[in-house]
């Protein structure tokens, strides 16, 4: 049986969705799944959640519990990474406060802008030493990576280790189908589309809804008659909090519907954010800090349900992530298709070499393979590039030990440059390294490390 090595469980909540949807395929519900975080307290948690899911499901999966990861790793077919360093308290408390000091607002910080880039200078290391343990205890076995800032990692893992064999996953695409047919009051499962770009700012290149005949019909001119009528966005089904007026706003002026919620998409560009401009906030329904109330509700969530009966568990609902059908599809040779973040080797050709890209993959048991997308429209690959200019910054950053590349990041982001100048946004990185401390590399604090 195949042995899964899932790090970063003590994120209960995903854990849950991953762990419950392997238990659903034949190929995987007997599997080896060892859980590693350092928090031994919601590891614990954890755990009895998964064994609980065991036995409502009555599967034959072995459940073991690791503070050190490569105790899992040995052996393993299969990684799943789910961590954040720093943690809510103080990191990502930290990447919101001392911005907003600053005049920089922000509505998530994990992908893009100085907190993106932050959190992409914490993470990368703990990518790159697990890759090592991986090159050592599970050479052939695959990366799932769902760490944010996504693209970032995926690049950097690639530059530094270019035999690990990766992909990125996320879940913007199921979301926004499900989103798209609540909007046009659609069967999901009608949909067909193709969607390519960088992670969370990929594009429906195409959206139709097959017909009953054979036939198919293109969505986009109802989605922009909606929006023109204002009927749409409806109030969203995913995050009640906030509406999608960005991205339909995105759509009316660039031609087509992005993959990430409004509230991502506000922060990746110039136009929605800014200061003294109190409409804009309003117009669009931009939920500015929101995402640590969020984290809050969540923490108080988990502590509320801590300690459960997990003898009364049910069974799990599948979820829409690709991590269990992926690994399925690897195990059986049974092909399906995936939208994955991997290096750019050309599967899009209007963008750099090496930038990390977004496209359909196919997978089977030769892994997973990237198709190849020519026609994205120029405007979009505009945009684009001005996320990539961020992520390639940060990646030498890593890779060169280079603290000037941080500034550099930071200056060519498109939020932080229509806020800030040259001087205050170097001010706002070196409190920002200043205050994440020990939780960057030395580096950033002009110490270099061991060659």
């Amino acid at each position: 049986m195949p042995k899964i090595a899932f790090i970063g469980a003590g994120s209960t909540i995903f854990m849950k969705h991953i762990v419950g949807d392997a238990l659903h395929v034949p190929a995987l519900s007997g599997a080896d799944i060892a859980l590693v975080d350092i928090d031994e307290t919601r590891l614990a948690e954890s755990a009895r959640a998964a064994r609980g899911m065991v036995r409502a499901m009555k599967a034959g999966a072995r459940i073991s519990t690791h503070t050190d990861r490569r105790a899992a790793l040995d052996g393993a077919d299969f990684v799943i990474t789910a961590f954040q360093i720093g943690g809510y308290r103080p990191c990502t408390i930290t990447d919101f406060e001392i911005p907003k000091a600053h005049g920089l607002r922000q509505t998530i910080a994990d992908t893009l802008g100085v907190g993106g880039i932050m959190r992409g200078l914490r993470t990368v290391p703990h990518l790159w030493a697990l890759a090592a343990d991986m090159a050592r205890l599970c050479p052939g076995a695959l990366l799932l990576q769902y760490v944010n800032p996504m693209a970032i990692n995926t690049w950097a893992l690639a530059d530094r280790f270019p035999a690990l064999r990766q992909v990125g996953l996320c879940h913007s695409v199921q979301n926004t189908v499900a989103e798209l047919a609540h909007d046009l009051d659609l069967d999901p499962g009608t949909l067909r589309y193709r969607v390519a770009g960088v992670n969370h700012v990929a594009f429906f290149l195409r959206l139709e809804q097959a017909l009953e005949d054979g036939g198919h019909r293109d969505l986009y001119p109802l989605l922009r008659a909606g929006h023109a009528a204002g009927r749409l966005p409806k109030p969203p089904l995913l995050m009640p909090r906030c509406p999608n007026h960005v991205r339909y706003e995105v759509m009316e002026h660039l031609g087509y519907f992005c993959t990430e919620s409004s509230e991502h998409l506000a922060e990746y560009v110039p136009w929605f954010i800014k200061r003294g401009r109190p409409d804009l906030i309003e117009r669009f329904g931009i939920p500015l800090d929101e995402y640590p109330k969020r984290c809050e509700e969540q923490m108080a969530d988990w502590a509320a349900r801590a300690g459960a009966d997990d003898d009364a568990a049910e069974a799990p609902a599948r979820s829409h992530e690709f991590a269990a059908d992926l690994m399925n599809a690897v195990l059986t040779d049974t092909p399906m298709t995936i939208y994955g973040n991997l290096p750019n080797r050309g599967q899009i050709p209007q963008l750099p070499q090496g930038a990390a890209v977004e496209t359909p993959c196919l997978v089977d048991a030769n892994g997973v393979q990237p198709t190849t997308v020519t026609d994205i429209p120029p405007q979009l690959v505009a945009l684009m590039r001005s996320q990539i200019n961020v992520q390639e910054l940060v990646v030498r950053a890593l890779l060169e030990e280079d603290r000037s590349h941080i500034y550099h990041a930071a200056m060519m982001d498109p939020h932080t440059a229509a806020e800030l100048d040259l001087r205050q946004i170097r001010a706002l990185v070196d409190d920002l390294i200043e205050a994440h401390g020990d939780w960057l590399p030395a580096w950033c604090h002009g110490k270099r490390t061991a060659a």
